[in-house]
């Protein structure tokens, strides 16, 4: 297993613990300090089985300040996570070929289950 973590953020630490609470082994990926490659990011959405723009945080500054109200290409989408990886959802976990964003935990919880 593996989460894409950022360690800053109280949901994604959430869904930390409940894997090391749970005693599964996982990868950490702390993609603020080692962003994603256009590659990992295309096979993170195809694991999530969603586009790119639902994986985008909103709230986010660099969001407000570059792409609110534009109507982005796939490409240019993942282009724009891979240059402001604050953009990307967290946290993210992986069991296999299948994703969930942790959020709500619940989420984490279900795909532990499989």
């Amino acid at each position: 297993m593996k989460i894409y973590h950022n360690k800053m953020c109280s949901k994604s630490r959430c869904s930390y613990d409940l894997l090391k609470d749970k005693g599964v082994e996982f990868e950490t990926i702390e993609y603020l300090k080692k962003p994603l490659t256009k590659a990992e990011l295309t096979e993170l959405l195809s694991k999530l089985n969603i586009p790119a723009e639902d994986l985008i945080r909103t709230s986010e500054s660099d969001y407000i300040q570059n792409f609110k109200g534009k109507n982005l290409s796939e490409l240019e989408w993942i282009n724009a996570m891979i240059k402001y990886p604050k953009l990307i959802e967290r946290p993210i976990v992986v069991k296999g070929n299948k994703a969930v964003i942790g959020r709500p935990i619940e989420k984490v919880i279900e795909l532990l289950s499989e």
